[in-house]
This record gives structure tokens, C-alpha cells and sequence, in this order.
């Protein structure tokens, strides 16, 4: 997809149609592999596949602002006023880059401890180059995404590994419901490394609302 690049996991950067704004989310095992530096940087949670300081350190720079829940800025040293709190269900507008927050949580019994509700962690939808683009964070299915039809999304990034988040069958409902134009997922290679090619056919045969893309991971 044009102008938006995936690091693999939930690791993205997206660019803005004249090329003068880079917007990180949840950066992870960069390894180098851009030179870019962000504008605005997005975290959805704390935990370390998500919120990982090297790699915002291989991003940052001195008007870099970040975007994250309390409990993840509050571990980041830099000025407050280049800290955005977020919670869910909030909508933003930093540097004319308009965005909103969607609450992000498991709802199946065995995933509880993984991501609370209580927590108020999130996933994100932004406004960019015309186009909203949902980063669902890491979920289940949860009420708040079936209300996300109503929004018309042009982009859904969907988490499917099945162990922490969705598995490919409760994100294909998921892309369903949400009927976004395309449905990209992510957050399922590093945990099924031997099979993720059979995930990623099996949510294609399932989701019938959306177009599927698999994207490819810049080397």
C-alpha cells in the first residue's frame, strides 16, 4: 500500500501525500532498517513488542512528539510538552494531523491478564492523505470495533495470532463487521512462524466484506 511500510509484528510508519510528515506506531526491531525520523511516534501499550525504547531511539528526534497512554509516558524522557496522554475514545488534531483513539482489550477469559480493559490501552484511527486508517492495537473483538462500520474505513490493520490478540477466524468477523475498503493483518508472523503463510490464506478465504493485502516487510 502506498505510504504505508511495515516493519512486520505491529510496527508501522506511514508518510503524508507531500512527504513532509512520518508517523511511527508502535516502532519494534527496527534493526536500522530506515532512516527516517518521525514526526509523531504512537504507541498503543506498554508491552515490549509494542513500547520498545532503542527503537524510538533510532527515531527520534528533537520536535519528535509522542503519542501513548499515561502509563507509557511517564517511562519516556523527554519534555512534557512533546508528550500527548491519550485515552480511549478521544479524538486529536497535533500538527494538523487529525486521530482518534479506540479502546483496545481481550475479552476472552483465558486473555484477560494479557490486555485489560482497565488498562485504557488503545488502537488508533488516523486521518491521512484523505483516507482513514485504523491500527487496532492489540484486541479481540471487541463491542467498540462493530460500531467501526459506521466510520467507513478505507484501512483496517488487524492483529491475528491467535495467542495474545484475535485468531485469523475472530479477525476475519472482525474485518467483516468493520468492512473496511482493505484489511491488512499484522501481529501474527513472529508468533506462528512455521504456519503464517496458512493463517493469512485462511482469513483471505474468510473475510468477504474487505480486500485483503499482505503486506511485505521492508528488508
Amino acid at each position: 500500500m502506498e505510504n504505508i511500510n511495515w516493519f512486520g509484528h505491529a510496527s508501522f510508519y506511514f508518510i503524508d501525500e507531500n512527504g513532509n510528515n512520518i508517523y511511527f506506531v508502535d516502532p519494534f526491531q527496527l534493526n536500522n532498517r530506515t532512516k527516517e525520523k518521525a514526526d509523531i511516534i504512537f504507541i498503543t501499550h506498554t508491552h515490549p513488542d509494542h513500547f520498545s525504547q532503542s527503537d524510538i531511539d533510532q527515531i527520534i528526534k528533537e520536535t519528535t512528539i509522542i503519542v501513548a497512554p499515561p502509563d507509557i509516558l511517564e517511562k519516556i524522557d523527554i519534555e512534557n510538552e512533546r508528550k500527548i496522554s491519550v485515552r480511549p475514545n478521544e479524538k486529536f488534531n497535533i500538527k494538523d494531523f487529525k486521530f482518534q483513539t479506540i479502546p483496545a482489550y481481550n475479552t476472552h477469559p483465558d486473555k484477560l491478564n494479557f490486555h485489560p480493559k482497565s488498562n485504557n490501552w488503545v488502537g488508533y484511527i488516523f486521518e491521512l492523505n484523505g483516507q482513514k486508517v485504523y491500527h487496532a492495537g492489540d484486541t479481540d473483538f471487541t463491542v467498540e470495533m462493530k460500531k467501526l462500520k459506521n466510520l467507513n474505513l478505507d484501512i483496517a490493520l488487524l492483529p491475528m495470532d491467535g495467542i495474545y490478540c484475535m485468531g485469523s477466524e475472530e479477525a476475519a468477523d472482525a474485518a467483516n463487521t468493520i468492512a473496511a475498503k482493505v484489511t491488512i493483518p499484522m501481529h501474527y508472523r513472529n508468533q506462528n512462524p512455521g504456519n503464517y503463510q496458512e493463517l493469512e490464506e485462511k482469513f483471505k478465504n474468510l473475510v468477504k466484506n474487505s480486500k485483503v493485502v499482505i503486506l511485505e516487510e521492508l528488508k
